[in-house]
């Protein structure tokens, strides 16, 4: 069993609004783009969900059809019959019965799925994974920037919108960089923070009024997703929180003048033990994933018809289940695609078979799709962004990964 499961990205957070967030961060850099009212009437908007703790995508969406999958994934494996029967999404390939709104999302081609998918990581530490799919780069160390922050500075130049959304103790690396982001979480602030923050506003109004702007504006944002069904009810968890977060990130990205792109980065996904089959615990999790998607959609309203979400994980996990009920670190797994935006109804797989001499290093899905192609092809389909710009600036070094193209209707 590998033993690094309990590597965290960061030290557990102890703070009031950490506990009450249970294990969720939200993070947005707002950018309003000239383009944005182009005379075609589009006004994109993109969400990346980052799942830490590394997805099992053989349980997520699980190839039925593959003679070898039963028997690796043993008693957790989905069956199409049955209680709690998984979705059949075509005539290989099945959902799990925890996400019934992305199933409904991918019968109206508003939700699409890519699997046998990694990162160019191919060792399994929660660290260096999470640092390659978040900062981009083809290997951990090199940076600390992140790839969406980074495509933002491509973007044609336009009106900025100084406007950010942090929720949790840190904002996610694929969105740091030498944007400003500015903002609160939306849980109550104590009323010590809230008048310090409004003293550094003015104190900064004559030395950098765009700075005293932007914290201004942050303190708006904070109260405006403060209302009261905003609010952590007692007993609200990490699954609950999902929900809690997209819900206040909807809000403000609905706005005109709100956020055009977000990251979200939900915790708990290491499942080692007692994973669940079509109950459990992945079960939740998954439940919570749907239920933030659900809410994305409702939330959103007229600006969900040119939203994409990419729903990503650092590496996937095992294709046989330990002997404690779960599966430990692997390679390949799925990205999820969901939005109004997105030409969806479909799984995209170059399906590697699970065969013993198929699998990666005798225990993994083989990957044969390269993650960076997914984000390459939903940035340059959804913001316009060149092959080229994408290659060098932001997935570096990056040229024989072409884009996915096709992706966005």
């Amino acid at each position: 069993m590998t033993m690094d499961c309990c590597e965290s990205p960061m030290a557990s957070a102890t703070s009031r609004r950490a506990l009450l967030l249970g294990g969720a961060s939200f993070a947005a850099w707002a950018y309003l783009p000239k383009f944005a009212r182009a005379a075609d009437g589009r006004d994109p908007r993109l969400v990346v969900v980052i799942l830490r703790g590394a997805l099992d995508g053989l349980a997520t969406v699980a190839p039925i059809g593959d003679p070898d999958y039963a028997g690796l994934h043993g008693s957790i494996a989905l069956r199409t019959d049955g209680p709690n029967a998984a979705v059949m999404l075509d005539s290989f390939f099945a959902l799990h019965p925890a996400m019934p709104a992305f199933a409904r999302m991918y019968r109206e081609k508003k939700a699409a799925v890519i699997h046998a998918v990694a990162t160019s990581y191919r060792d399994r530490s929660h660290f260096d994974g999470q640092d390659v799919l978040e900062s981009g780069f083809a290997e951990p160390g090199r940076v600390q920037s992140g790839w969406l922050n980074r495509a933002l500075e491509n973007l044609p130049r336009g009106d900025r919108v100084m406007r950010a959304l942090a929720v949790g103790p840190t904002t996610p690396l694929v969105l740091r960089g030498s944007a400003p982001t500015v903002g609160w979480a939306p849980v109550a602030l104590p009323q010590a923070a809230d008048d310090t923050a409004m003293r550094l506003a003015e104190l900064y109004q004559h030395r950098d009024p765009a700075l005293a702007t932007a914290l201004t504006q942050g303190l708006q944002l904070d109260k405006a997703a403060q209302g009261d069904d905003m609010k952590p009810k007692p007993g609200t968890n990490g699954v609950a929180a999902m929900r809690l977060v997209a819900r206040g990130a909807a809000k403000l990205m609905a706005a005109d003048d709100g956020p055009r792109i977000g990251a979200l980065a939900f915790d708990g996904w290491d499942t080692h033990a007692n994973e669940g089959g079509p109950v459990g615990r992945l079960a939740q999790l998954l439940s919570g994933l749907d239920g933030a998607l659900a809410e994305f959609e409702s939330g959103l309203g007229d600006r969900w018809r040119d939203t994409v979400i990419v729903v990503a994980t650092e590496f996937g996990r095992t294709a046989r289940i330990n002997g404690t009920e779960g599966t430990d670190h692997g390679t390949g797994t799925i990205a999820l695609l969901a939005g109004g935006a997105v030409k969806g109804g479909r799984v995209i797989a170059d399906w590697p078979g699970l065969k013993p001499a198929n699998l990666y290093q005798g225990r993994d899905l083989a990957p044969t799709t390269d993650l960076r192609a997914v984000m390459k092809g939903v940035l340059y389909d959804q913001f316009g962004l060149g092959e080229r710009v994408l290659a060098e600036q932001v997935f570096p070094d990056s040229a024989p990964v072409k884009p996915m193209k096709g992706l966005v209707a």
